[in-house]
């Protein structure tokens, strides 16, 4: 498992310099390797591969003295994101997306993120050095943290605005120490991911806990939208333009960080407030969330967070004090009523089930039971599922006999038991 820290940082004009011109020299980069590659497919009809041109970078740093003050790494991941662009174009191509376009050549207008993978830089308390061949004059960033005693694995450099007219970053990655092994103590808790309710949740003794979702998004876009149009009314790249621009970037991140914060608190939140081991979450199709006939729960989704972020935060902290995140396929769990396994069509307008079988509840809580059954039914012991539907029935959920039903392999399978 890999973490990442960002740190904004602060650097001097010749520092400043320095960056830009190491960015400079990794798009002059790029934009060789790219004509390579379309070249020999012009004229060959042939590809190039990462190897190929990795295995060209010596001679290529002898012959262009701009790509030679670049670190050997540096150049190489250079060279893989030109790479992973192609085979992200490609992929797209072959899945039948007709706006799929291949890399394009990048301007030097723009800041190329400067990554250092594994070597090339030197970290001394709250500093890092980083290797160039620019001139004599190093490259010593102060990043306001001792980040001596970490693993890292990689470290890059970037500006949140694409013109680099905005603020430095620097992101390390690094590995954590785990020292918990994950133990299964035959504790459990379902959670079902939504749009109003970001969090709808049940462990094995059939209690819910729920979270809405706080929707700083609503706060923040309106003010974001003011400026934007003022914005939009002045002379582009003029000095009141670059303000207004600039003002836009801070609410942005604020707005981003602000939803981040909050993912990373609940995440923790429910971790430390939680007996089970193991949590059970939905596979997410965020693209299919989307599809609704109201426009505001298209908006709500598209703003919700990015709820895979979240499952990432959870996942993360869970392996970090011995617990385990599981995913499982949650397709029709909102759909198909827990009780006797009768489908229905629940668009997501419709936020209650209400099932011939008398079975009336919110469409989120009966995802989150039946992600719950699915898990048992599959991967845990009879004597889980029987425990969590004996205590379902305990609670009023359920009103059949728990000791006539079997674990079924999908719910499917137990709709049609039922039938």
């Amino acid at each position: 498992m890999q973490l990442t820290k960002k740190y904004k940082i602060h650097p001097t004009e010749l520092q400043k310099n320095m960056l830009w011109e190491l960015s400079n020299a990794c798009t002059y980069l790029y934009n060789i390797a790219l004509s390579e590659r379309k070249d020999a497919w012009k004229n060959e009809k042939k590809s190039i591969s990462y190897t190929r041109q990795q295995n060209y970078l010596p001679q290529l740093k002898k012959q262009y003295s701009v790509v030679d003050i670049l670190y050997s790494k540096t150049c190489q991941m250079v060279l893989r994101k030109l790479d992973a662009n192609y085979k992200s174009f490609f992929g797209l191509h072959k899945n039948g997306d007709k706006k799929a376009r291949p890399p394009k050549f990048r301007s030097r207008k723009y800041f190329f993120t400067i990554t250092y993978n594994q070597s090339g830089f030197k970290v001394v308390g709250n500093t890092i050095q980083f290797s160039h061949k620019m001139n004599n004059e190093d490259l010593i960033i102060d990043i306001g943290h001792d980040v001596s005693s970490l693993k890292i694995k990689q470290i890059e450099i970037f500006n949140d605005d694409k013109r680099g007219n905005g603020d430095f970053f620097i992101a390390i990655t690094h590995e954590p120490e785990i020292n918990v092994p994950y133990v299964q103590n035959n504790h459990f808790q379902a959670i079902d991911l939504g749009i109003t309710k970001t969090i709808t949740a049940i462990n094995d003794k059939g209690k819910f806990f729920e979270i809405t979702n706080p929707r700083y998004d609503l706060y923040w876009d309106s003010k974001i939208s003011a400026v934007q149009s003022r914005r939009d009314h002045c002379k582009k790249y003029s000095k009141k333009w670059h303000r207004l621009n600039k003002t836009i970037r801070t609410m942005v991140r604020r707005k981003n960080n602000q939803i981040k914060d909050w993912q990373h608190k609940l995440s923790k939140s429910m971790l430390e407030n939680t007996k089970a081991n193991t949590i059970i979450v939905g596979k997410l199709n965020v693209k299919n969330m989307g599809k609704s006939k109201n426009k505001t729960l298209n908006r709500s989704t598209q703003n919700n967070g990015y709820l895979s972020r979240f499952i990432e935060f959870l996942t993360y902290k869970a392996e970090l004090i011995g617990k385990q995140v599981v995913k499982i396929d949650e397709r029709y769990t909102s759909k198909t009523c827990y009780v006797c396994g009768k489908q229905h069509n629940m668009p997501l307008y419709r936020r209650d089930m209400t099932c011939d079988c008398g079975n009336v509840i919110d469409r989120d809580r009966n995802s989150a039971i039946n992600i719950m059954i699915r898990y048992l039914s599959n991967y845990a012991t009879w004597t889980g599922y029987e425990h969590f539907a004996h205590n379902l029935r305990q609670t009023g959920l359920l009103t059949f006999d728990v000791s006539q039903m079997h674990p079924m392999n999908d719910i499917t399978t137990r709709r049609n038991l039922h039938a």
